[in-house]
């Protein structure tokens, strides 16, 4: 099963992994607002730092789940 197949497979039976993905796709979503800026206030600055801290943890968090489904299925 692919990394692909499995996300899939997550997203539609596993609802924290689904809430996840979700959050990390919105926090995508709000970081690519901010590089549509050219200029960042400090307090920009610190959010742009935070958020990007926040995504990769709940990356983290989903490649976690992956590999756990993973490993339940050998």
């Amino acid at each position: 099963m692919s990394d692909e197949e499995i996300i899939e497979t997550l997203k539609r039976d596993n609802e924290e992994f689904r809430k996840l993905y979700q959050e990390h796709r919105e926090l995508d979503s709000m970081l690519s607002e901010f590089n549509k800026k050219h200029y960042l206030t400090a307090e920009e600055e610190v959010e742009v730092h935070r958020l990007k801290k926040e995504k990769l943890s709940k990356k983290d968090k989903i490649a976690e789940l992956v590999k756990n489904f993973k490993s339940s299925i050998n």
